[in-house]
């Protein structure tokens, strides 16, 4: 089968997941239906042979899906709206337009498309493909000149989530315990 065909088998199995998600009333199979489409979009991007976003987006997905259960699973959830002097859609739309005006100035420094900003981009765009045998520069710069920047991050991306994860269980331990 082509590749087309499965990203939309992957896609369509994505878009039922998040409708499922939406229309679930239990949050804990609401949270694992949402972990659906986050593993749809991991095996997207290994079909589209992007291996470093694959990477990343599974060990994102997981730990999520982690913390969102450990957070729900013994709670009973009360939604209670709160009364705002200033409506949120105003204040959403206020943060949106000043980042738009911020990144317009921003973009105008940037180079032109395709232009390379520094002496080693030009071996990268230049040398990747043939010495790695990556499918896409982006793949080979990640899981080959930068592993180790790629494998850092992850650490640190793993360790935040195990703190936040200690912590939250040591609120949950003081609770029992008073």
């Amino acid at each position: 089968m082509p590749v087309d065909v499965w990203l939309y088998f992957i896609l369509s199995i994505m878009i039922i997941g998040s409708i499922a998600c939406l229309e679930i009333k239990n949050i804990l199979s609401s949270i694992i239906t949402i972990g659906i489409v986050g593993l749809g979009l991991s095996i997207a991007f290994l079909f589209l042979g992007a291996p470093d976003l694959a990477l990343v987006q599974f060990v994102f997905e997981i730990l999520c899906m982690i913390i969102l259960i450990r957070a729900f699973s013994k709670r009973s959830l009360k939604i209670t709206a709160l009364k705002r002097d200033i409506p949120e859609t105003v204040i959403a739309i206020v943060i949106l337009v000043s980042i738009f005006v911020l990144s317009i100035f921003a973009f105008k420094d940037l180079p032109s498309f395709g232009q390379p900003i520094v002496r080693v981009a030009e071996k990268y765009l230049t040398q990747a493909g043939v010495e790695t045998g990556a499918q896409n520069i982006v793949t080979s710069v990640i899981l080959n000149y930068r592993i180790y920047d790629t494998l850092g991050e992850l650490t640190v991306l793993f360790t935040a989530i195990l703190g936040a994860l200690t912590v939250l269980r040591k609120i949950g331990r003081k609770k029992r315990n008073a």
